[in-house]
């Protein structure tokens, strides 16, 4: 059975803890490792999730009305207070914002693991302009194969602990094959079905990119959800949509 856990006022309840050493932050200044500047009408799935004013994570756009998004990055907020930037290359400036009404995550989100790190979240208005158009989703089940070329988006620092970007960036990677990622990650956090793995050292994301798209063309095939505390040194970890698709149709109807 497919389970939902609505989001009402707080969101997605109490503040979240990190739950491990590889956990990418869902706060502060970001930008992609090893990437460039990126132009909003060549990505223009991607969105810019604030709290309060302030960019915190990223999202994509499902519809005109739907957000995609990580659940680790809805935690704790007050929903009068999330909005959604469309339109825009520019962190906290120019094209449209959009207010939350209200949301789901999935009912089996593990805060400890980052398991089934997904979270779909309804504006008011439409998303939708010349600038801001729905990004592609996968088929049930699909699963990337290592080795494809993908590219991910966002607003994440250009090493660990290092300076916010004003500007959008992209990074093209390839996609980690699961037992290779699991073996990087062994003593640090599960890699489960639920979870797709892209990038390499030195080409990857960091603070500020959860919730973001990680496409394959026009696909989105993942959701930045953590990785290495050191954004250099390994690959990152995205919530896999694929595996999670037929939850995002339930919760949505996309």
């Amino acid at each position: 059975m497919q389970r939902l856990a609505l989001i009402l006022v707080g969101l997605l309840g109490s503040a979240l803890a990190a739950p491990a050493s590889t956990r990418l932050r869902s706060r502060g200044n970001s930008r992609i490792i090893g990437g460039s500047d990126a132009d909003i009408a060549d990505y223009p799935w991607q969105l810019s999730f604030e709290y309060s004013g302030s960019h915190i994570c990223g999202a994509s756009i499902m519809s005109s009305s739907w957000a995609l998004t990580a659940a680790h990055c809805a935690v704790g907020l007050r929903l009068p207070l999330v909005y959604f930037r469309a339109g825009s290359s520019i962190r906290e400036s120019g094209g449209a914002v959009h207010r939350a009404s209200s949301g789901y995550m999935h009912g089996s989100y593990d805060s400890d693991t980052l398991d089934y790190d997904v979270a779909v979240i309804m504006v008011i208005g439409s998303l939708l302009d010349s600038n801001a158009q729905a990004v592609s989703l996968p088929s049930d089940g699909y699963d990337p194969e290592g080795g494809l070329a993908v590219t991910v988006t966002g607003w994440g620092t250009t090493y660990t602990d290092g300076p916010a970007a004003s500007t959008l960036q992209k990074v093209d990677i390839g996609i980690v094959d699961r037992n290779t990622c699991r073996s990087i990650f062994a003593n640090d956090n599960t890699v489960t079905d639920r979870m797709v793995c892209a990038g390499e050292a030195g080409r990857s994301v960091c603070n500020g990119d959860s919730g973001g798209p990680l496409v394959s063309g026009s696909t989105q095939v993942g959701i930045v959800s953590w990785g290495n505390p050191e954004c250099e040194a390994a690959p990152g970890v995205y919530a896999s949509v694929g595996n999670l698709r037929s939850w995002i149709r339930t919760a949505t109807a996309v």
